[in-house]
């Protein structure tokens, strides 16, 4: 039965992403900072780190298609970019050792990354006329801030959930 949870929680964090996206932009002394809910693609790391690097750029492939079929109208970039990061995280992964600790902080560096790569992407193509240090101020700070706050509240149950599934698949081999 839990073979479906994984699939599942990633459903419910795809859908939980617009809904924290209402808390944005906060306006602190005048200054308005952005924050971008990337729970999904965290999962999605964790998936890759923990469970298996296929499976997570299949539900990356998926959840991206849909991000970019819903929410932004260019087919593609979410659709390439959730896949490429579970591909980093698996190349990364090989080389460093699998514990809590390394898997948080990977997955912070690939949301940043994540969201730096979607900025140059829209300063390319003009949707963006942010200069990099007010992107780097205004909107990455806060995100990275508010994404590691979510994290450190649920990444080692995102950890438990993916080992029950081991668990289940290796018991269903025997």
């Amino acid at each position: 039965m839990i073979r479906y949870l994984l699939p599942a929680l990633a459903l419910a964090l795809f859908f939980l992403e617009p809904v924290f996206g209402l808390f944005s932009p906060l306006q602190l002394d005048g200054v308005y900072y952005y924050i971008v809910p990337r729970f999904l693609l965290m999962y999605l790391i964790f998936v890759t780190v923990y469970y298996d690097a296929k499976r997570a750029m299949i539900y990356g492939l998926f959840f991206g298609l849909l991000y970019d079929v819903f929410f932004i109208d260019i087919i593609g970039l979410y659709s390439f970019l959730y896949p490429l990061m579970c591909l980093i995280a698996s190349y990364i992964v090989k080389s460093v050792q699998r514990n809590l600790v390394v898997a948080t902080l990977l997955t912070l560096v690939l949301t940043a990354l994540f969201e730096f790569m979607l900025y140059l992407f829209f300063s390319a193509i003009s949707l963006a006329a942010l200069p990099a240090e007010a992107f780097f101020i205004s909107r990455l700070l806060p995100t990275m801030i508010a994404n590691s706050v979510f994290l450190v509240m649920l990444g080692w149950a995102f950890k438990l959930i993916i080992d029950a599934r081991l668990i289940e698949r290796e018991n269903s081999k025997a």
